[in-house]
């Protein structure tokens, strides 16, 4: 109770304070209760492909995402958004194949940041490391509206060390948190890294393997998914 009156009082108090826009609106509407049983909830899955990994000088490249209603995904909703970056792709290309040229025909990223805050409105972002995420699009909100992004995140690589019971202390096997890694526990399909609206969809199936897994048969509830 107290993690959702916070949440939410420190949501309202933000839209008060923000300036009419794409980041008040998505402030506005109201997120789940987190004591509702994950079934229950809406998510939305996003993979960002990024120039680097520090969200004080790095920059988003694509933003991929896909809309989760209770245990299956909307492809309807899905999206993949390129963004044109301030600056040069550099040696990142080399990683996610996005190139400068590729990216010329992109949306500024105040055009492609309402689009993400439209589609999250309401819902819990899901990603794998989603502190990345959330700490890349927080900054990007506070450089387009002053403010930080407020929102409720499932962090899929968090679930997995509860999947494989690895405690915050314990000496992790390299690579063994990996997206494809974490997949290949549930047995999912292999699909091409470092492409962000196939890596949202990763994310999406496996949060859904996860916490099926976790809540075994009598459930879990959002708040105990949540980072």
């Amino acid at each position: 109770m107290l993690f959702r009156r916070s949440l939410d009082s420190r949501r309202a108090a933000a839209a008060r304070a923000t300036p009419p826009g794409p980041l008040r609106d998505f402030l506005e509407v109201p997120i789940d209760d987190p004591r509702i049983d994950w079934l229950e909830g809406r998510y939305l899955a996003v993979d960002l492909e990024l120039t680097g990994l520090d969200e004080r000088t790095d920059e988003i490249l694509s933003i991929g995402l896909i809309p989760v209603d209770g245990p299956a995904l909307v492809h309807r909703g899905a999206e993949h958004l390129f963004v044109v970056p301030d600056g040069e792709v550099g040696q990142s290309a080399g990683i996610h194949g996005l190139t400068d040229d590729r990216l010329a025909a992109g949306l500024p990223l105040s055009e492609a940041l309402p689009a993400l805050l439209a589609a999250l409105a309401g819902r819990t972002l899901v990603a794998h490391h989603a502190p990345v995420e959330v700490g890349f699009l927080s900054r990007a909100c506070e450089r387009l509206y002053g403010a930080p992004l407020l929102t409720r995140s499932i962090d899929t690589m968090a679930l997995q060390r509860r999947v494989l019971r690895i405690a915050s202390d314990d000496e992790v096997r390299p690579g063994v948190l990996r997206l494809q890694a974490a997949r290949d526990h549930f047995g999912l399909p292999r699909y091409r890294a470092h492409e962000a609206l196939t890596d949202a969809i990763s994310a999406a199936e496996l949060f859904l393997a996860q916490a099926a897994h976790l809540g075994g048969r009598t459930g879990i509830t959002l708040k105990s998914l949540s980072s």
